[in-house]
């Protein structure tokens, strides 16, 4: 798809949990979701060990690489919490701590322990992201925006940002199903696809009901010209095979 919005973003998701699959991550489909309603194109996402090096070296690649760089995880009070030292070293700032943090953790009530204390350290000028539901902030550094793994508290620290992310438009997303062979469909699909280089057509293969099938999906930035190529997509599927297998687009 051709880069109509000049806006990208990459997550990177930090947690030796997830890599075990002990923890299950359903941040990224929200963020993908959630910035594609603002125009934001999902260009890559990483799964990083609580490793430094692995994390610095990351984040200084994506954030020269793309407009956003969102993190979710390991900004907690435990020792293998290390993602707000490696955006310091990153950025090289120090680590401070931010008084205005220390005011959000005592909203908990709970006596700020050194532990606690811990959170309300973030890189010297970073800007302080609310967190409406454990009052332990997330923060941003130019434009890199660091949240909290936990899915509820990430959504609602994302929420408190992401209207300025916006770039005047949405991604629009048009998707069918079609009980077809991938490798019968490829060829036509390739054709489309360098016809319509404004928009991008991914195949997703799925074996249902003990058929093969695959989800087709147009994206775009122009919803006409998601709309008419759905519509040639559909089209171009009936004239391979049964129309009753392809359904209606949504």
């Amino acid at each position: 798809m051709s880069n109509d919005s000049p806006n990208t973003a990459c997550v990177l998701i930090i947690g030796n949990e997830i890599l075990s699959g002990k923890t299950q991550d359903t941040n990224l489909r929200f963020l993908g979701s959630e910035l594609a309603q603002r125009g934001v194109r999902l260009a890559e996402a990483r799964v990083l060990p609580d490793d430094k090096t692995e994390i610095i070296n990351a984040l200084n690649e994506c954030r020269a690489k793309y407009t956003y760089v969102i993190t979710t995880g390991g900004i907690g009070p435990t020792h293998d919490d290390i993602t707000a030292e490696c955006i310091a070293t990153a950025f090289n700032r120090h680590l401070v701590l931010d008084e205005d943090a220390v005011t959000c953790l005592s909203r908990s009530g709970r006596a700020l322990n050194p532990a606690r204390l811990k959170m309300a350290h973030v890189p010297e000028g970073a800007s302080l992201i609310d967190n409406s539901l454990s009052n332990a902030p997330g923060f941003r550094v130019e434009n890199v925006f660091v949240l909290a793994g936990v899915p509820s508290v990430a959504r609602a620290m994302f929420s408190t940002f992401a209207d300025d992310l916006g770039v005047g438009g949405s991604i629009y997303s048009r998707n069918v199903d079609v009980f077809l062979p991938e490798g019968d469909i490829a060829q036509p699909l390739e054709d489309l696809a360098l016809k319509y280089s404004t928009v991008e057509i991914g195949s997703y293969p799925f074996f249902r009901d003990g058929c093969y099938g695959a989800n087709l999906v147009v994206r775009g930035m122009d919803e006409s010209v998601v709309e008419k190529v759905i519509r040639l997509v559909v089209a171009t599927m009936r004239n391979l095979g049964d129309e009753s297998s392809v359904g209606e687009p949504s």
